[in-house]
Order: C-alpha cells, then structure tokens, then sequence
C-alpha cells in the first residue's frame, strides 16, 4: 500500500483545470490502486504563509528562545515536512500564472526545503534526503510553453523536487488552454491521455 500526498494550488474552485487534472489522476489511481491512502492539501482553502522572520527564528532559534509565534510556526512547517515524509507519492497541481507557478506552491516548497530535515549541506555539496518517492506534476497552461525559454515552472519544480532527493518527476501538461477551442480541447484531451498511461 503507497500513500499519495496531492498538493491543490489553483486559486480557483471551480472551473480551475488543474484541479480536473487532479480529479482524473485520482480516479484512474484509486482504480489502479484501491488499498492505497491519499492526503489532499489545498493550498488555496488553507494558504501557507510566506517565508518570513517568524518562520526564521523558528528554524534556527534554540526551543527556549522561541516566541509562541515562532514555535507555531515551526510546528505548522513540521506539519507539513510530516506528510511530506510520510508520502511515497507527490502528486502536485499546479497552474501556470505569469510563467511560473503559484506563489502559494512556492510558499509551500520554503516550509518543506529545509536544512537538515529534507536536504543537507555535504563536503560535496547539498544531498535530498527524500530519495525513493514519485512526484507527478499536472500543470495547466494558457499557451504552449513546454521546452520554451518562457517556462519557468517545470525548470524550477524538476530543480526543487531534486534538491530534496525527488528525481523521479513525470509532468503532464494541459497547453494551449487559452489559445481557442481547438487548441483547448487538444492539449486537455493530451493530458488526460498521458494521465492514463501513468496512472
């Protein structure tokens, strides 16, 4: 049995195709794999707070020195490490917004990249210490991007995912969404065939 720990991050409820991604891949996986657990975080119902100071003196300050404000802090950033850790598979949701992805994935990724717990400086540089996971990531874009200068979102979560000993990474991308009917429906119908292949 595997646990899967989905991560929404569309600021959207509804309407939102990352989130009709998500829906898919679940279904198929549930199919595929009925005995296995699945936790969904929603970045968008439960936002996680932006990397600030609080957080900081939460990270590297001795526990006796710790305000109540830094200590919840680091609890919630301990929160999150723990379904990180406790995950076999990552799935992530992320729409493109302006070339990137969502400032609150990014939030999320600044509580769980952190020294000592999910990565560790070596003699021979950073080593992840997350190895032996999956992460799919199903994004949503408004154009077609992919292997383009202007894709700075699976760039970055391929880089970020392997610091932490994340590399085996499979992205679907739903491209094209925004270009008219045609392309639309092309690039959704795409994705969804790439989903049930890996599903």
């Amino acid at each position: 049995m595997s646990k899967l720990l989905v991560i929404e991050s569309s600021a959207r409820q509804e309407g939102s195709i990352s989130r009709q991604l998500t829906e898919d891949f679940l279904a198929k996986w549930r199919a595929a794999h009925p005995a296995d657990s699945i936790t969904i975080r929603d970045l968008a119902k439960s936002p996680v707070p932006h990397l600030d100071e609080t957080l900081l003196g939460g990270w590297m300050k001795p526990a006796e020195q710790q305000s109540a404000a830094e200590q919840a802090a680091l609890a919630r950033s301990n929160e999150l490490i723990q379904e990180l850790l406790d995950a076999d598979v990552l799935v992530l949701a992320a729409p493109m917004y302006n070339f990137a992805i969502p400032s609150t994935l990014k939030a999320w990724l600044d509580h769980v990249l952190r020294a000592g717990v999910t990565f560790k400086y070596t003699e021979a540089g950073p080593q992840g210490l997350l190895s032996g996971k999956r992460a799919y990531v199903l994004t949503a874009r408004g154009g077609i991007y992919s292997g383009t200068a202007l894709d700075h979102q699976e760039p970055y979560l391929r880089q970020a995912l392997a610091f932490i000993g994340i590399h085996d990474v499979t992205f679907i991308h739903a491209e094209g969404l925004n270009m008219g009917a045609e392309f639309s429906a092309k690039g959704l119908s795409q994705a969804r065939e790439r989903l049930a292949e890996v599903a």
